[in-house]
């Protein structure tokens, strides 16, 4: 009997697929702050407040959506909803939980396309803000992430190479080099435990056949989608390639997609450099997961299909490989885990994550709304508001865009 099957942790072993539903709306609702705040809102209504699973099991699925490339926090919601109500109690924890997010990102979207808003106080407000929010992350996941001589250099040349060749290829390879980096020399010595290894067996179990397709089909799909789309020539499928691209290839969560992004949709002109920055600052203020940040560069974007459609076609691709790295995953992970090579090569590319985010803090982040002194001024009260008054991202957001009003008269 796992832990998910406990009647101590979960009194009704099994749920409806609209309870999850339900749940991950009010979450999505209600959950603001970034991945790292989702949790603490996951752990208080799934762990305490509901009790469908308890500490241990919360504690494995947290470690797995680490481990994966992709959203932590929503992973860790339809690993919940999987193991609550099955694929379909996934699939809605996931709908709950980003729908509200997406649809206000998308409104935003259209206001930004409709009305000329170029030399907008607000607006540029809103690019200051996104400079703290970034600046916060990097504040907040170096000490864990990039401590020691080792995992501190990992982030420094990853943060160089990112700067000299701003390319998506140049990320995807220093996060690759990061988990070589780590697997050959941030291995734990034998005998030394981890935290959490006693949590192993708190995982729900599936198929591991059905698993292991899921897990071709991610593959298939990542090594197929740019040959379809040097093989055919339409916008649809080059969308789909980039955000499902993007979604396997990211480690770190929200912030870190924010460079992947860029590269792929500003060069080519799909959006606006002014806007991708000001719908970047916007995302900060809305509750949710922070890939719901798609929507609105699907909504935003030019060629074709852009509007609703540009949204749906953004949002679906870019978490795509979610639902088959969770679903193809988790039946593994039990054991995966407990293999010390896997998680030296993620404590590499945990690195390499403080290291992105740091060179996307310069650009296109600061480079774009970093102005002169007031706009300085103005981030600087910003990141003091998130990391010392720790006051809601949605908070600092609101404040940055009025300030950037008064600011631009």
């Amino acid at each position: 009997m796992t832990a998910l099957d406990s009647p101590e942790a979960t009194p009704s072993r099994r749920g409806s697929a609209i309870e999850v539903l339900w749940v991950a709306l009010w979450l999505g609702l209600t959950s603001f702050g970034g991945p790292v705040a989702h949790l603490g809102y996951f752990r208080e209504e799934y762990v305490q407040r509901r009790r469908w699973l308890d500490d241990r099991a919360y504690a494995d699925l947290v470690a797995l959506s680490q481990f994966l490339p992709g959203p932590a926090s929503s992973q860790v919601g339809i690993a919940i909803g999987t193991a609550r109500a099955g694929w379909l109690g996934g699939l809605l924890a996931w709908v709950g939980f980003t729908l509200p997010s997406a649809v206000a990102m998308a409104l935003f979207a259209f206001g930004v396309t409709r009305f000329d808003l170029a030399g907008a106080g607000w607006l540029h407000g809103l690019k200051v803000a996104a400079v703290a929010v970034v600046a916060n992350a990097v504040w907040g996941m170096a000490p864990g992430l990039a401590a020691g001589r080792v995992r501190g250099a990992i982030a420094i040349g990853a943060a160089c190479v990112v700067l000299l060749v701003p390319s998506s290829l140049a990320q995807i390879a220093v996060i690759a080099a990061g988990g070589v980096i780590g697997w050959r020399l941030l291995a734990r010595p034998a005998g030394e435990a981890m935290a959490g290894d006693e949590a192993g067996d708190a995982l729900p179990h599936g198929s591991r056949g059905v698993a292991a397709v899921l897990l071709v089909v991610f593959f298939a799909l990542l090594l197929g989608l740019p040959l379809l789309r040097s093989a055919v020539p339409s916008h649809v499928v080059a969308m789909v390639d980039v955000y499902y691209r993007v979604a396997s290839l990211v480690f770190g969560g929200g912030h870190v997609v924010l460079p992947l992004l860029q590269a792929e949709v500003v060069p080519p002109g799909w959006v606006p450099a002014d806007q991708f920055i000001a719908g970047y600052g916007a995302a900060q203020a809305v509750p949710g997961p922070l890939f719901s940040f798609a929507a609105f560069l699907g909504a935003v974007q030019g060629p074709s299909p852009n509007g609703w459609l540009g949204a749906a076609v953004a949002l679906g691709a870019i978490y795509v490989p979610s639902f088959l790295l969770v679903w193809g995953v988790l039946p593994f992970w039990a054991r995966l885990r407990e293999v010390e090579a896997v998680q030296a090569a993620s404590r590499g590319m945990g690195a390499v994550v403080v290291g992105v985010l740091i060179a996307a803090l310069y650009t296109p982040v600061w480079t774009s709304a970093i102005l002169g002194p007031a706009d300085l001024a103005l981030a600087l009260v910003c990141l003091g508001m998130l990391a010392v008054w720790r006051l809601p991202p949605w908070t600092v957001v609101a404040f940055a865009a009025a300030a950037g009003m008064l600011l631009a008269r």
